[in-house]
């Protein structure tokens, strides 16, 4: 199974970034490049453990369902979600806080399954990992950008 991880350094206190990587509202601004909807779930404000979410997106062309759901959660340290329904085989997507000197060191690990055997892995090696590596990445500038110049005021004080 294809394992991603990134890490961010965020120059602003852990608890204000973890809460926007918990964050529907940020994750709408954050995938805007996607047209990400939440649908179902918690569609706005601050997921929790054991709530879900069902995002309605446009990848490669397709608009797709997804939905995942939070398994883990130790504030302001971590959380995972985990597909439930989707695309995806399935997904376990950890999110890791850690305080440094200079802010918070933020950690996603992501690991993925494809569908359909063969293909689904060519798949991947050719598209997919490049792809969800760049929108991880995405995802992750804007929480840094968010949390480093007080925008997270925008999303965390509604």
């Amino acid at each position: 199974m294809p394992r991603i991880e990134i890490k961010t350094q965020v120059n602003a206190d852990i608890k204000i970034v973890f809460d926007l990587s918990r964050s529907i509202d940020l994750h709408k601004i954050s995938t805007a490049q996607t047209y990400e909807e939440a649908i179902a779930g918690k569609t706005t404000g601050l997921i929790r453990l054991n709530e879900s979410v069902t995002w309605r997106a446009r990848h490669f062309g397709v608009y797709q369902n997804l939905t995942s759901k939070v398994t883990a959660f130790n504030s302001p340290f971590y959380f995972v979600d985990e597909m439930t329904k989707g695309a995806f085989k399935g997904f376990r997507h950890e999110h890791h806080f850690i305080k440094t000197n200079e802010g918070t060191l933020m950690t996603d690990i992501f690991v993925y399954e494809s569908p359909f055997g063969l293909l689904g892995q060519l798949f991947d090696k050719i598209i997919l990992k490049k792809y969800m590596t760049q929108l991880l990445t995405k995802r992750n500038q804007v929480v840094k950008e968010f949390a480093e110049t007080g925008r997270w005021k925008e999303v965390l004080s509604s």
